[in-house]
């Protein structure tokens, strides 16, 4: 079997390993190439006015903690933008969908993993759209599938409803996987919060057991599909 070509895109660092780490370390050890871009800076939305200047060491260390944390999954490169944290919403959509538009011709990947349109993060909810925007089934475009993840303290912080709720039809076993995606969010010390915030390590591999034992295996990461096009 060819293997595939994976590409990431998450708004912040530590998104992507919180969405579907096991799964790219899976890929990895299934000699799929996995690629990720992390589209948001992170951090300054801890402030009232965006400064970057001011956290310019914050970025550096952070960025640090990326590299660590996907060098453990075995992704092949990441890359980072600087889009403004959890203020994707005064962009022009359009600068969003053409820099995604950029890097899916740069990887002409085969599986594009990306957020979940009903998560309460805004940065989130803006990605998905320009996902879904520059993935569109063009005439002779190769990647055939998109696969929205959850991403603990967002995803499941959204109020309730038919538009918005995560309602997973897609599950990867991880049973093999798991582990490294522990030890993957451990590089993001800084971003991890203590248990019971859903943002913790035991309240991820307790997701990971419970979307596993809904599939009747020991953990899995659980995925919305936005479209999935055989054959071709």
């Amino acid at each position: 079997m060819r293997a595939k070509k994976i590409l990431v895109i998450a708004a912040h660092p530590d998104d992507e390993v919180l969405g579907c780490g096991a799964t790219m370390a899976k890929h990895v050890q299934a000699g799929d190439k996995v690629d990720v871009v992390i589209l948001g800076e992170g951090i300054t939305s801890r402030d009232n006015i965006r400064n970057r200047e001011q956290h310019s060491k914050l970025f550096l260390e952070l960025q640090q903690s990326a590299k660590r944390a996907n060098d453990i999954l075995g992704v092949s490169t990441v890359t980072f933008g600087t889009f403004p944290d959890n203020r994707m919403d005064s962009l022009d959509l359009l600068d969003v969908v053409k820099t995604i538009e950029f890097f899916i011709e740069k990887f002409n990947p085969d599986i594009v993993y990306t957020h979940h349109h009903g998560d309460v993060n805004v940065d989130h909810q803006i990605v998905n759209r320009a996902v879904i925007t520059a993935c569109r089934p063009l005439p002779g475009v190769k990647f055939k599938t998109i696969l929205f993840f959850e991403v603990a303290s967002s995803t499941e912080w959204q109020v309730p409803s038919l538009n918005s709720s995560f309602n997973p039809n897609w599950f990867v076993d991880v049973s093999d996987t798991v582990q490294l995606k522990r030890k993957a969010l451990q590089a993001y010390q800084s971003e991890m919060r203590e248990w019971p915030h859903p943002r913790s390590i035991n309240a991820v591999e307790y997701l990971a057991k419970w979307r596993g034992a809904t599939i009747g295996v020991e953990a899995a990461e659980a995925f919305s599909l936005g479209r999935h096009i055989c054959g071709g």
